[in-house]
């Protein structure tokens, strides 16, 4: 006849996990929920109809321009200040490949 194991009680640790657990899980989808709300939620008065965007319009074309008051001059003349900032990059260019020799020269320090 095979012997009996005496069986160990459950703790109270196991069912008090599980509760946090559980409530975790709670509280995580109340967060989420929330944030879903929250983000549904459009903010009054903010920004303004682009009747131009509409979905309903046609697409503008490679060809079509923009409005007069919104095209830039070409022949106003640039600020001092601001001419640093539109002279072009005329540094080499830059490369994943090293330049030719240069390992060659490296000293190792």
């Amino acid at each position: 006849m095979a012997k009996h194991k005496k069986q160990k009680p459950k703790s109270r640790k196991a069912g008090v996990s599980t509760l946090r657990t559980v409530a975790l899980g709670v509280v995580g989808i109340a967060v989420g929920l929330f944030g879903v709300l929250l983000a549904r939620r459009k903010a009054p008065g903010e920004g303004h109809a682009a009747p131009d965007l509409a979905l309903d319009k046609p697409r503008a074309a490679t060809g079509d321009r923009a409005p007069e008051a919104f095209r830039p001059d070409p022949t106003a003349p640039v600020p001092a200040s601001e001419r640093e900032a539109l002279r072009p990059a005329t540094g080499p260019a830059p490369s994943i490949v090293a330049p030719r020799g240069s390992m060659a020269s490296q000293t190792g320090a």
